[in-house]
């Protein structure tokens, strides 16, 4: 193992926000020291990143509004016992200070480094997108995550799972779940999370419409990311 690094909803089209920027070497080089010394991540067996570039298109829909001055990219696996308590210890505090304030947004980026399973319930994320519900996938996927490689969050067991969404349907989930036609998004987006410079599960860029992009790692406290976007809108 790693080291400690229903009801049928109508189909919509998840709105998404894009964003490339240019991240400065020694933030990239800064977040790669930090990562190695948190005992609060999952670290993966990625090279040392050559891109300067972010791409969050095939990352979730935004939460939040997507003009907001600033943007918290997470890059996650739902294996990942450190991210299943960032999301519920910090998320709920970012959302209601943060996000529903209008001062920032958060955008989900694919970043499955646990084990093959880490992929299946990543494109369910997207399966459940289809209709509508993909940040109630989300969240419920973390509260209901079991542990590492366990054969919890395999195809036939996360089928069962699901049926504990509410207004989710199950037969057309199950069928695009069945299909695998959103894992190479999940697996783009690791590639993409990798040349971005991101080494474990949680780590965050944080980007400011203007200026510099910074990086947290691990499931840091929700005081980490106000001091920050304090400084970053002033």
């Amino acid at each position: 193992m790693r080291k400690r690094s229903k009801k049928t909803k109508p189909s919509e089209t998840p709105k998404t926000k894009f964003i490339i920027i240019g991240i400065v070497v020694a933030v990239i080089v800064a977040g790669i020291a930090a990562i190695s010394m948190n005992p609060d991540s999952i670290k993966a067996d990625n090279p040392r990143a050559t891109k300067l570039s972010l791409d969050t298109r095939s990352g979730s829909p935004v939460l939040g509004d997507a003009s907001s001055p600033v943007t918290i990219v997470e890059f996650g696996d739902y294996q990942c016992p450190f991210c299943k308590r960032w999301n519920e210890t910090t998320k709920p505090a970012i959302e209601s200070n943060l996000i529903e304030t209008g001062k920032a947004s958060l955008i989900y980026v694919d970043f499955p480094i646990i084990g093959s399973d880490s992929i299946t319930i990543h494109a369910g994320s997207y399966c459940a997108a289809e209709q509508g519900l993909y940040w109630e996938y989300h969240d419920f996927a973390y509260a209901n995550q079991g542990h590492e490689n366990d054969g919890w969050a395999n195809s036939e067991n996360l089928k069962l799972l699901v049926s504990g969404i509410d207004g989710l349907d199950a037969d057309s989930f199950n069928e695009c779940l069945d299909s695998k036609k959103y894992e190479q998004r999940v697996k783009d987006n690791k590639k993409i999370a990798s040349g971005a410079g991101v080494r474990s599960t949680p780590s965050f860029i944080v980007i400011p419409q203007e200026g510099q992009a910074e990086m947290i790692t691990g499931a840091q406290p929700y005081g980490a990311f106000k001091t920050l976007i304090d400084e970053m809108t002033r």
